[in-house]
């Protein structure tokens, strides 16, 4: 099945220009041009799989966000690249905060576009398969969430990460079950649910996975966003980072979870 593609783009020369490179490469294209449009079209939706959302943010009545945040509503969760005039960090964070998956600056070359839209549809058809290139282990999250006291500790010592032979991480005030792609922060009855986006997730399975490591930026847009980083924005990266220390808590005992070693990447430490 070929993939899909919902093109929300309101400057007609631009979208026709989008759609025609689209097609090319073999994408089937539908182009809306408003938000009320988009709307009309969530009524038809039929969670057919293979979609993926190109959305320009600023629409003569409305914006791309609005049209996100009104599917994730409805339940409808396909990935979406967001197309802005505006580079300012506080957007492209409120663009990802919603569940965008990329995101590109305008004015930007087709090739970058096309790269960006092969490494979405890379990560979300892999899906799970990616994520256990990361993790190697299943576990049975009934076991976890009834409290089951067979689950053993032991400690990794390639990566001196603590998990349980049910594949349970814990570290610091993290657990993380990487079978449900689930992570708690504290303990007992202070445990709650840390609301991860999926390039998230696996930016902070990254980081656990090579404990007291410092990790390239170009390691990890390699590892993350599935290229060498070339049609990458430099601040994309600094704004996930800074986004999952956010919903992390930043620090632990007075120490970070996530240290910036200037200049080269950054480090999670014990």
């Amino acid at each position: 099945m070929s993939v899909k593609i919902l093109l929300l783009e309101d400057d007609a020369a631009l979208a026709m220009g989008i759609e025609y490179s689209l097609k090319r490469e073999g994408y089937e294209v539908t182009h809306i041009s408003t938000f009320n449009e988009g709307k009309e079209w969530l009524q038809s939706y039929d969670k057919l799989k293979d979609i993926v959302g190109i959305f320009d943010v600023m629409l003569p009545d409305g914006n791309g966000f609005d049209l996100l945040r009104l599917m994730r509503d409805k339940k409808v969760d396909f990935p979406v690249i967001f197309l802005t005039a505006v580079s300012d960090e506080n957007n492209i964070v409120q663009g990802f905060d919603i569940g965008a998956d990329d995101y590109i600056t305008k004015p930007f070359h087709v090739k970058e576009l096309m790269s960006r839209l092969k490494a979405v549809i890379r990560r979300y058809r892999i899906g799970e398969e990616r994520l256990a290139e990361y993790t190697g282990y299943e576990v049975n999250i009934s076991d976890f969430q009834s409290g089951n006291n067979k689950i053993k500790e032991s400690i990794n010592d390639e990566n001196n990460i603590v998990k349980s032979e049910k594949n349970i991480f814990i570290y610091k005030d993290l657990t993380i079950d990487t079978c449900a792609a689930i992570v708690y922060k504290g303990v007992d009855s202070d445990r709650r649910i840390i609301e991860l986006t999926h390039s998230e997730y696996k930016l902070l399975l990254l980081f656990l996975n090579n404990k007291d490591m410092v990790l390239e930026r170009s390691l990890i847009l390699d590892k993350i966003f599935d290229s060498k980083g070339s049609f990458v924005d430099d601040n994309t990266l600094s704004v996930y980072i800074k986004r999952l220390r956010v919903k992390l808590g930043e620090e632990y005992e007075g120490k970070p979870y996530i240290k910036t070693v200037r200049g080269i990447g950054y480090i999670m430490e014990g």
